[in-house]
């Protein structure tokens, strides 16, 4: 059994990743300003122009199968009103936290987080939810595991050898940190000044009877049928009732199908 990490302190890793932001001044920016009532679509796109990576991201996942504009998207402007400003907060987050770094990331990553992400953002209008920012809720909620991950990169390759199961590596995540990777995503992103609207899912995954939650619960559901053949926890309990099995079947299909596209869009490749 791991023994506990006793160097483990969340204030320690969330230091490092501002650390991190003087290395990056325009991701730490965008992350900075997008949610400002005072940024227009062209302030925003003159900012992130001054990064030519991280531009080039943004006009591709513009461009991609996702939001339907193969092609058509010629101008950085454009492409921040089309994919939204805080689907650009969320690509900077991803570029200030080394997540486009794959080689520092947990295996299949990438692929877990586009699968949480496509299903959150298929299912969001039951949900009553927009599909854009579910999409980046989706994107971000496995922000906490490449954190712990970066942290404690034997340990955490250990546990997850170890726990097959969701619900079975949350509580190892919890003995060994002290806190589970969901929790800890939602810490990083009220630091970082995130609107309720991403925070208050993660905050209330656990709780089986919290509707704010429920979306992600089934996103999350959805890319563990994808990534492992462990039984399947009933999507109505995990979603308060607002879901059936039956609504399941084509959001995987979908997922299955578009979510490699996405990776690419969003790594820049």
């Amino acid at each position: 059994m791991l023994t506990a990490a006793p160097s483990f302190d969340v204030e320690k890793v969330l230091a490092s990743i501002d650390t991190m932001a003087a290395q990056k001044p325009v991701a730490a920016q965008i992350v900075s300003v997008a949610n400002s009532d005072d940024t227009s679509a062209r302030e925003l796109a003159q900012i992130l122009g001054s990064d030519v990576a991280l531009a080039g991201r943004v006009m591709k996942l513009a461009n991609s199968a996702y939001f339907g504009m193969r092609g058509r998207v010629t101008s950085l402007q454009f492409a921040v009103t089309v994919v939204g400003f805080t689907t650009v907060r969320t690509m900077a987050t991803v570029a200030l936290t080394d997540l486009d770094d794959e080689s520092r990331l947990p295996a299949n990553f990438w692929r877990v987080s586009t699968s949480v992400g496509l299903a959150a953002s298929t299912l969001a209008p039951r949900f009553g939810e927009r599909p854009q920012d579910a999409l980046c809720l989706g994107l971000l909620a496995p922000l906490g595991i490449a954190l712990l991950h970066h942290d404690d990169p034997e340990g955490y390759a250990a546990l997850t050898a170890t726990e097959r199961t969701t619900a079975a590596r949350r509580a190892a995540e919890v003995r060994r940190y002290g806190i589970h990777a969901l929790r800890l995503t939602a810490v990083a992103l009220e630091q970082w000044g995130f609107p309720r609207s991403m925070v208050a899912p993660l905050t209330g995954v656990d709780d089986l009877g919290a509707e704010e939650s429920a979306l992600l619960r089934g996103a999350l559901e959805v890319a563990a049928r994808l990534a492992t053949d462990d039984e399947p926890v009933p999507v109505e309990r995990l979603t308060c009732g607002l879901l059936r099995e039956d609504a399941l079947p084509p959001v995987i299909d979908k997922v299955r199908a578009e979510a490699e596209e996405l990776r690419l869009a969003m790594l820049g490749q």
